[in-house]
């Protein structure tokens, strides 16, 4: 693709964001665990500061005590799992279960899943005919300036869904016909070069009065479209929004690097999350959970002791955090470890404690709570 750049006053000033950005990609590297023993081991490491919570994430849940770990062997069907590398006998729950005098009592679980972080807002178009990718939107309007890492991180985890807006000189409608390279802009701050993206029609719209180049026309591409174009070529990052400051964002490379190494390539169970809920919405999610990665949150009990952390609901009932991508374990703000797990490994640890009622699907939102009868196709996975 061809580059045509923006002119850089709409840059913004790279020693602002520069200590934010690296934060928050270190966090979204500290927040992944390849093995349990790691997890074990750095279960507090990539704790954020006091305060640096993302607006509209969930309250930090308390981590559920996990059985003493018993020794037994390993499931085989686990050690075949190519993309997972966790121990499920270490676990004491994901497949694997100990004695009843060896238990420590269970940690209640805290009230997870706020009631406005559900769903995704439903005004999608800020300019008639084009719909914005409203998560993006909206993670971006909480930003302030002085981003703090965590509210980064919630920007990249809503990017896990949807389209971006682009920029091109000229038609691109035309250009796309006629088979020539799309023009497509770029900014550079200081000497560094960043793709450009946008996240609805407003910012689209912010961007031409900034510049005032109305020689230029506007596509939609899927998000991992645009993420794979940026790391293809000579970037430093993406700017989102880069004419709507404050509600603006700078990802550095490292971070869509880390990203895109643990992302689902059809962003299943984000997409069905960000969507319009219908009747038929959890079984959708069940299902997918039988086949694409997840996650579980793994912290340090009181006892020093790993556990798997839970939410509870308005009525008290428990529920095992699951994830679809590590960034969503680490925009909770918890330095909890983010281990992966499969769909039979989910089932043998909600049939390893009868008590827990279902699950809980990316608790800091858009979520979904599914109940065990709801999660027939996990059970039949395992």
């Amino acid at each position: 693709m061809a580059l045509f750049s923006r002119r850089p006053k709409d840059a913004p000033d790279p020693k602002g964001t520069d200590a934010a950005a690296d934060a928050a990609a270190s966090a979204a590297d500290d927040g992944t665990s390849e093995s349990l023993s790691e997890t074990t081991r750095d279960a507090s490491a990539g704790a954020t500061e006091p305060g640096a919570t993302a607006p509209d994430t969930t309250e930090p849940d308390a981590v559920a005590d996990p059985a003493e770990p018993t020794g037994a062997e390993p499931d085989p069907a686990t050690e075949a799992a190519a993309s997972v590398s966790i121990s499920v006998s270490s676990y004491g729950g994901l497949g694997s279960s100990a004695p009843a005098a060896s238990a420590a009592p269970k940690l209640q679980p805290r009230r997870t899943g706020r009631a406005a972080t559900k769903e995704a807002p439903t005004n999608a178009e800020t300019v008639a005919g084009l719909r914005d990718n409203v998560l993006v939107r909206e993670a971006l309007a909480r930003l302030g300036d002085g981003t703090a890492p965590q509210a980064l991180l919630d920007v990249a985890r809503q990017l896990l869904q949807g389209h971006l807006f682009l920029r091109v000189k000229g038609d691109a409608r035309s250009l796309l016909a006629e088979g020539r390279e799309l023009p497509l802009a770029v900014i550079k701050v200081e000497d560094r070069q960043f793709a450009l993206a946008y996240s609805s029609g407003s910012a689209l719209q912010a961007s031409v009065r900034a510049d005032g180049d109305v020689d230029t026309s506007a596509m939609g591409q899927p998000v991992l479209s645009v993420l794979r174009h940026v790391l293809a070529g000579p970037y430093e990052g993406l700017i989102i929004d880069q004419s709507s400051a404050p509600a603006r964002a700078v990802l550095p490379r490292p971070l869509l690097e880390k990203i895109m190494e643990r992302v689902d390539e059809e962003l299943t169970v984000k997409t069905l999350l960000a969507a319009e809920r219908t009747p038929e919405t959890g079984a959708a999610v069940a299902e997918a959970l039988t086949r694409v990665p997840l996650w579980v949150a793994v912290g340090k009990v009181a006892d020093g002791r790993p556990g798997l952390a839970e939410g509870r609901a308005e009525d008290g009932s428990r529920y095992l955090e699951v994830y679809s991508h590590p960034v969503e374990v680490a925009v909770m703000g918890r330095g909890d470890q983010a281990a992966p797990l499969t769909g039979p490994q989910l089932a043998r640890a909600l049939d390893g404690d009868p008590e827990i009622s279902g699950v809980i699907v990316d608790p800091a939102g858009p979520w979904i709570r599914l109940l065990r009868e709801e999660l027939a196709p996990v059970f039949a996975s395992a």
